[in-house]
């Protein structure tokens, strides 16, 4: 009886757990920073496990930390809405106290990991999580420039991956930084858009216009236009040692009129569904990119 309740508990830790960091926005922002992080070294700072992998586990705890002081602020308020109400906190499940030392602990340990790689990555981790919890948090219910904040601390991961294989923050890692910054606005307003109801019972602001409306679907289409262009910068050549081959570049703007044509069709039919299609389409879309952008480095 002891070890089915040990065993239960256990697994009911290691669940909260997941839900609290949000293991899977976690993961995949991690898939951005180790995209970084490969695309970064060279015969001047060689590829090193011992690197990516403290890169890897303090990222997650820098993304962890994030979401976990995120539902300690917001617990009140995510109780009202359907998708976050079954969270470890307003559930109940776990106290506002014991999510606030995790959160803490997450900090110490990923700060820590990436000063080890070197103190630019560490600093680039600290800005992240404090914008993300100090400003954006806070703003979500007073304006939809939220979604502008928060778009800071959203681009980090990309740019963070290089700065820890190369110890610097150049025109490369700004460029990473750039493409990954213009990315979170399609992608935030087309889950701002078919969550729209759900994100109004607790009184966040998350569309530019505050509506579902043609503005709001203008506005989507514009940033998937200057999303493009920040993704084929590499192609130019002004961009230092990141750089694109017209192959690459060919691909890439073809992955980029792929979202471009869900952004229209966001905006003429303007419905959740679209939507939430647009939303799948720009978790696809810098997934791939970045795998390009990967594969062209190491197939030149």
């Amino acid at each position: 009886m002891n070890t089915t309740t040990n065993t239960f508990s256990l697994k009911t830790v290691f669940t909260d757990f997941k839900e609290i960091t949000k293991a899977g926005l976690a993961i995949s922002v991690l898939f951005s920073s180790i995209a970084g992080y490969l695309l970064g070294f060279n015969e001047e700072q060689p590829f090193q496990w011992s690197v990516l992998i403290m890169l890897m586990i303090g990222g997650y705890c820098m993304v962890g930390a994030s979401n976990a002081f995120n539902q300690v602020i917001e617990r009140d308020l995510d109780k009202l809405m359907d998708r976050t109400k079954n969270r470890p906190v307003p559930s109940g499940r776990m106290s506002p106290t014991v999510a606030l030392i995790v959160a803490s602990l997450l900090t110490i340990v990923g700060i820590a990991l990436l000063y080890a790689i070197n103190p630019k990555t560490a600093m680039f981790g600290a800005i992240s999580i404090f914008l993300y919890t100090s400003v954006y948090t806070p703003l979500k219910t007073v304006t939809s420039l939220s979604v502008f904040v928060g778009a800071f601390p959203g681009a980090i991961p990309f740019m963070l991956g290089w700065v820890a294989a190369t110890g610097n923050f150049g025109i490369e890692a700004g460029t990473l930084f750039l493409i990954q910054f213009f990315w979170q606005f399609p992608h935030f307003w087309a889950i701002g858009w078919f969550l729209y109801e759900d994100y109004e019972k607790a009184g966040f602001f998350m569309l530019p216009t505050g509506k579902k409306d043609k503005g709001t679907a203008l506005q989507v289409i514009l940033y998937t236009v200057w999303l493009i262009i920040a993704s084929l910068l590499p192609m130019l050549g002004y961009t230092g040692k990141l750089f694109l081959s017209p192959i690459a570049a060919v691909l890439v703007f073809l992955l980029g009129l792929w979202m471009l044509f869900y952004s229209v069709r966001l905006y003429k039919v303007r419905t959740a569904k679209a939507a939430r299609t647009l939303m799948l389409v720009s978790v696809s879309y810098i997934s791939l990119l970045q795998l390009v952008y990967i594969f062209d480095k190491f197939l030149r």
